[in-house]
């Protein structure tokens, strides 16, 4: 997922202001993303100086903050070394103070509104508060403390506040009116026009046209949704820690591999649990442990403490804040005269109605639910015939599906797991591929500072040579990390500026103790690829203003890049270049390679309703009318899945709504269905490729150029249309589901 959306408080379209969907990811198949976010705006990118930081008495009030100006490191890379957590909340304050004053002096200007006193004006606002807010956002989801959190705490409603003085200012608005008004005459170029138009429409669906009453209104629920969704992370990350299980005796991990169980043991090393064992959550309802766990009642305990999270009571539950958000966000969408927030948030996507999202997931729901009855009718009959005497739940379903999927297809994911190595799927894999399409290489940088020791940075340089952009990997779970994978970036590409991209990927893979190799499923280098395919959106950015560039862009476009870069994982040189045994070397045998690429559509069934279940559970919730009273998550999920036929007892939804961070503290309310509209959008562009040739330079400069270098620039509906020839279709989505058969080849 593109976390971008992150900057929930910076739903702006100022100078640091564009959507930028958070990709809390997830692969085309399962997507993941946690992640986080609503529909956040960007902020802009640095300029090579920032304003002195004064107080009214004079006084530097940043004197020795890394933050203070640009950094000298290359491409203005966060000095990580310099920076300390007493820095970001004097950076905050300060550069919001900073902001302000821009703002004022540009709405309160006696000359006339041009686009360059204006627009462009706004675009070179914020410089100081983009800098720290895209570190301190960034660490406050992959790296967090006791200190990152009290600061977040406290300045996010304050920059909800913000975000507020700017978009409510009618001194600004006016300007920004005038000039959308007379558009057509000022002589701007396409790039120009279509910000002035972004600029206008982020001000009026921010409340510009409301009334001062109305105004305050919007703003005191502004500020309770930022407070609310700051305490639903904190809860929920502190729930997902304290709900890992600890194991006493490792005749009860009997079935995951030794490297799991060292892992297991390093967990509860390192919260000084000696001589025990401890099997960490991730994001999502599933965990990955329970498709190998074969005591029963250990996967029964590892299955509950997922799926209770934040729903349990006690200081970590989340219920309470859930009802009230949805409830503000609904009063909020009424205010700027919609129906409800869902209406809101499509307004300006290519969904454009809940009405269209919510055909797109129900068109689907007989097809998967029948194809997950088959599924679960093969693992029932398995359980019989091993005379289990017992039904088949969600904590069974992983474990017998593994079994079929190995009795079906002789495919054993114990198998599959030497032959990737992280290292070698990172260069050999996603590296090489992107060598293959784009021309690009990389080189580790030992010399630029990590806000983490796992965490790694590579310089890109793109085919002639010169160097393109700065990429940071972040792949390892760790307790202060939010579930899910996401991508992001530390400085936006601008030509305003002048500014290459900083960007960063951030996983959730399990780390291997010490002296053990990282080895991957086939899911996790799916996530790679994923991910990796939201950074080249930012990493091609070449456009000029940065409320355009990268990956602001629709929620349900930005996971077109990502998802459509996971199609090369299984491209036959790509593979054969990576997929070899971390030991020996050994290429992956040709046999085990049909059996992976055999087995892609099994338990798709199950994928894809349970992803159905996610994606519609938000739509229901976000459909709510602001005169609902608050609801009970405990009666209203299971409601919202029975209205849309999708309740089925043993595929529980991807995220349960008590720790579905995708929508409640991400950027992705009333838009987790982005990942199913982006699919079908990515399989039709893939099947572009397949009918001219495959992974080719040329195909892959015209992919680079007609969409990854076009950031917002244009309509995304327009992009898909002038790449493709025409508006995509759902053949190929359904036939790379397994849910059609692909017509028959003459």
């Amino acid at each position: 997922m593109n976390r971008t959306l992150l900057f929930t408080w910076l739903t702006l379209a100022v100078a640091g202001c564009t959507q930028m969907p958070t990709t809390q990811t997830a692969p085309a198949a399962t997507p993941v993303a946690d992640t986080a976010t609503a529909a956040p705006a960007t902020a802009p990118a640095q300029q090579t100086a920032t304003p002195p930081a004064t107080t009214a008495a004079g006084n530097d009030v940043l004197a020795n903050n890394p933050f203070a100006q640009a950094s000298t490191l290359p491409f203005q890379a966060p000095p990580f070394d310099r920076i300390k957590d007493s820095d970001y909340q004097p950076a905050i304050e300060e550069g919001m103070r900073q902001q302000i004053a821009e703002v004022d002096a540009i709405a309160n200007s006696a000359d006339a509104p041009t686009f360059a006193n204006t627009i462009e004006a706004m675009e070179r606002t914020g410089t100081l508060l983009t800098r720290v807010a895209k570190v301190f956002f960034n660490l406050a989801q992959s790296n967090t403390n006791d200190t990152i959190q009290k600061v977040e705490a406290e300045e996010s409603p304050k920059l909800a506040a913000h975000s507020d003085a700017i978009f409510l200012n009618p001194k600004l608005f006016a300007r920004v009116k005038t000039l959308y008004d007379t558009r057509d005459t000022l002589g701007l170029d396409a790039e120009q026009k279509f910000l002035v138009e972004r600029y206008y429409r982020n001000f009026v669906r921010a409340g510009a046209l409301l009334g001062e009453a109305d105004k305050a209104t919007l703003r005191a629920l502004n500020q309770e949704e930022s407070t609310l969704s700051t305490q639903f992370r904190d809860h929920v990350l502190a729930d997902t820690a304290a709900s890992a299980i600890v194991i006493d005796n490792v005749k009860d991990l009997d079935g995951l591999s030794e490297g799991d169980i060292a892992a297991a043991a390093q967990a509860a090393k390192d919260r000084k649990l000696d001589g025990k064992w401890v099997l960490t959550l991730r994001n999502t309802t599933q965990q990955p442990a329970l498709a190998s766990l074969k005591n029963r009642a250990v996967r029964q305990r590892l299955f509950n403490a997922s799926v209770q999270r934040g729903s349990h009571g006690g200081p970590n539950d989340t219920t309470a804040i859930i009802s009230r958000m949805a409830q503000l966000r609904a009063q909020r969408a009424k205010l700027l005269g919609y129906p409800n927030y869902a209406a809101y948030s499509l307004d300006d996507q290519m969904a454009k109605t809940p009405e269209n999202a919510i055909k797109l997931l129900t068109d689907l729901v007989p097809a998967s639910t029948a194809k997950a009855r088959e599924e679960a009718a093969k693992m029932q009959k398995l359980i019989d015939k091993q005379k289990g005497g017992f039904q088949l739940t969600g904590a069974d379903w992983d474990f017998y599906a593994e079994q079929v999927r190995k009795a079906e297809y002789d495919l054993d994911e114990s198998q599959v797991k030497p032959y990737f190595e992280l290292d070698r799927v990172l260069h050999d894999g996603v590296f090489y591929a992107a060598n293959q399409m784009y021309g690009l290489t990389f080189k580790e940088r030992k010399d630029i500072p990590v806000y983490q020791p796992d965490v790694r940075v590579f310089e890109v340089f793109d085919a002639d040579g010169h160097s393109l952009a700065i990429w940071y990997a972040d792949y390892f779970a760790r307790d202060n990390k939010s579930g899910g994978a996401w991508m992001d970036s530390f400085v936006d590409q601008s030509g305003l500026f002048g500014t290459k991209p900083v960007v960063f990927n951030v996983t959730n893979f399990t780390k291997p103790s010490p002296g053990q190799p990282a080895l991957l499923s086939f899911d996790d280098v799916n996530t790679m690829f994923h991910e990796f395919g939201h950074a080249l959106h930012g990493m091609f950015s070449n456009v000029k203003y940065p409320t355009l560039a990268g990956t602001n862009v629709p929620r349900d476009f930005v996971e077109f890049p990502s998802q459509f870069n996971e199609h090369w994982a299984l491209e036959p040189r790509v593979f054969a270049n990576y997929a070899k045994h971390y030991q020996t070397g050994a290429p992956i045998p040709q046999a085990l390679v049909e059996k992976i690429k055999n087995s892609r559509t099994f338990n798709q069934g199950y994928a894809t309703v349970e992803y159905l279940a996610a994606a519609l559970l938000d739509l229901a919730w976000h459909d709510l009318p602001a005169d609902a009273p608050l609801q009970s998550v405990a009666t209203f999920e299971p409601a919202a899945l029975q209205r849309f036929k999708i309740d089925m007892a043993a595929v529980p939804p991807r995220y349960h709504t008590p720790y579905f961070s995708h929508i409640w503290g991400g950027g992705y309310s009333a838009g987790y269905y982005a990942y199913m509209w982006s699919e079908l959008i990515d399989d039709d562009a893939y099947y572009w490729f397949k009918e001219h040739g495959g992974m080719t330079r040329e195909n892959g400069q015209r992919f680079r150029d007609m969409v990854l270098s076009r950031g917002g620039t244009q309509e995304a509906a327009v992009l898909y249309r002038n790449f493709r020839g025409r508006d995509p279709i759902a053949d190929p989505l359904l036939i790379e589901r397994g849910l059609k058969k692909p017509p028959a080849t003459k």
